[in-house]
């Protein structure tokens, strides 16, 4: 079903177009004040430029027009020229009766389906996650989640990064532990030789160790940027070796994603993108975009209105290894011939949008993808701590996401010890959907771009705008439907300005998916979500659901809840948070 400010829209437009007035002045939109009434218009402002009449003479007019459909309870014009709509009781329960019968939770289904590739994830192998790919995970998710639940195809790869430095930094300290391993011979056979076995631990330190010696020790620097060129040329031991590092970091990486609730339909990474780089020069050379510069080869891609300096792609190293552009670009042609999307969504942190304007540029300028696909940058901010800088430990260090996770679900497990509500057997399991539930709506309520403070304790709460709350919302209606029992559950009609509010938060809810869908920005589900909470709450105190004497009442009043619930549960389920039967 459309959402109702379209179905509205297309109400007002006609009754503009029976006035004599141009249709494309009928836009709704959802009132600023509910006080007042549900949707507005203000046409009737455009109008009068156009049609050279006081706006108030318009908005009378079509107010006229529009006081004779059924679906509205109230319509009225006001000074200057605002036209308001509030909806009739009747109609109101036809809609939540058709949202309820389509059982989607109240997510329109898009009329022109797309085929979306979301990038995000973007972990390093050989280096364990931390805080800081937390937002890329959960924003990914969650706009992976609200693309499907409207119908577009989403495709969903995690991009690893395991064909860069990292890699020849980890080769490099593992050839001074392990010297007489094979893999560092010239003579190294993939049949019969063995590489070191490796584990999380061990490259959980040897990476850091590597890196920091790299920064010091100008020899090892060096080594390690041979290794990396070896490996991308194909060396056989130094292959053998980046296949153990991937297995074991691989396995990590999918175990903590897991406990995050994120999964990827693809595991590829930027050496996927390697067979591809051949083809990706040739067109730069054949299409005179590449040149060489200092013994490397660059691609310029600045333009004349850039307001800033634009600098040159470097599509090959001076040593004719591979760079990160390089192999984005290699990746874009892949994207192209496995899956001719309609659009990339890459999600990244910030400061990652001139790289990716680059190569979106230098993309354009070779034809890697047709001119009708879309390249979107979803950039997101830093998680901040108190002092409103990045996120660190105690002693200074930037946290692990396996012990983020562990520190939010004990902290959440204190919580629940003396719960009445929860048996001691499923504590453990409540605990860690409530510790996501906190860290997932406390990220998401934000819009992705900005940076925000982690307040745990904050988002611990059952009070306010947080997860917490909304499944505390949704436990009770557990409560409410299991207590009624077999009671009959129908919509029969409004009866309450509570219930009226809470029906208006379900009949909105589409409208804020469709928002969200176009900019990208899970945290008008969030705030359509608490808004929805909110209003529930506020007709459950002001009602006795269960103990209503008016059978048609007590029904309506359960069928809502139910409706409540199920709006609530879909909504969560896009935000990647699972709810709980009790709390």
């Amino acid at each position: 079903m459309k959402i109702i400010t379209e179905v509205l829209t297309e109400t007002v437009s006609a009754a503009f177009e029976k006035a004599g007035y141009d249709k494309a002045l009928g836009m709704v939109g959802i009132s600023d004040r509910l006080d007042l009434c549900q949707f507005q218009c203000n046409g009737a402002f455009a109008g009068a430029k156009a049609y050279r009449k006081a706006p108030f003479v318009i908005a009378e007019e079509v107010t006229e027009i529009l006081k004779e459909n059924p679906i509205f309870g109230d319509v009225h014009w006001v000074k200057p020229g605002f036209i308001n709509m509030t909806l009739s009781d009747e109609y109101m329960v036809k809609i939540m009766k058709e949202i309820a019968a389509e059982g989607r939770g109240g997510a329109p289904e898009v009329s022109n389906p797309r085929k979306i590739v979301m990038d995000y994830g973007g972990p390093n192998v050989a280096k364990s996650l931390h805080i800081g790919h937390l937002r890329s995970a959960i924003i990914g998710e969650s706009v992976k989640r609200l693309a499907r639940a409207l119908g577009h195809e989403v495709i969903a790869d995690v991009h690893l990064g395991d064909w860069g430095l990292q890699i020849g930094l980890v080769i490099a300290e593992l050839s001074e532990r392990f010297p007489g391993e094979k893999c560092f011979g010239e003579d190294f056979d993939p049949e019969k030789d063995s590489v070191p076995e490796l584990t999380v631990d061990m490259l959980g330190e040897i990476y850091p160790t590597a890196s920091a010696k790299s920064k010091t020790d100008e020899e090892f620097s060096k080594k390690a940027h041979l290794a990396t060129h070896e490996l991308q040329r194909g060396r056989a031991g130094y292959t053998a070796l980046w296949r153990e590092i991937l297995r074991v970091s691989v396995s990590d990486l999918k175990n903590n994603y897991s406990h995050l609730g994120v999964d990827f339909d693809y595991w590829y990474g930027e050496s996927d993108a390697d067979k591809y780089i051949p083809e990706l020069l040739e067109i730069l050379q054949s299409k005179g975009l590449s040149r060489e510069s200092e013994g490397a080869l660059i691609a310029d891609v600045a333009e004349e209105d850039d307001k800033a300096p634009m600098p040159p792609v470097i599509v090959q190293k001076s040593d004719r290894s591979s760079t990160y552009a390089t192999t984005d670009l290699g990746t874009i042609i892949q994207r192209e011939r496995d899956f001719a999307p309609d659009e990339i969504c890459y999600v990244v942190d910030n400061r990652q949008e001139l790289h990716l304007t680059q190569v979106f540029r230098l993309s354009r300028k070779a034809g890697l993808v047709p001119d009708e696909t879309k390249l979107t940058i979803l950039g997101f901010g830093t998680i901040n701590g108190s002092d409103g800088k990045p996120y660190k430990t105690r002693d200074g260090g930037v946290m692990r996401l396996s012990d983020l996770i562990n520190t939010v679900t004990e902290a959440s497990l204190t919580r629940l010890a003396d719960s009445e509500k929860v048996a001691a057997d499923d504590r453990e399991e409540y605990a860690q959907k409530l510790g996501m539930a906190a860290i997932k709506f406390g990220d998401l309520i934000n819009h992705r771009s900005k940076d925000y403070i982690f307040d745990l304790d904050k988002f611990l709460s059952a009070e306010g705008k947080t997860g917490i709350y909304l499944l505390y919302t949704v436990s009770r209606i557990n409560s409410v439907l299991k207590k009624a029992g077999d009671a009959p559950r129908e919509l029969h009609g409004l009866y309450t300005d509570s219930d009226r509010e809470v029906a208006l938060a379900i009949i909105t809810a589409g409208e804020a998916y469709a928002g969200a869908m176009r900019e990208y920005a899970p945290n008008i589900i969030c705030e359509n979500a608490y808004k929805t909470a909110v209003a529930y709450s506020r007709f459950y105190h002001e009602n006795r659901i269960i103990d209503e004497p008016d059978p048609e009442r007590r029904a309506s009043w359960l069928a809502l809840s139910e409706l409540v619930r199920e709006v609530l549960t879909k909504q969560l389920y896009v935000l990647g948070i699972e709810t709980v039967e009790n709390m």
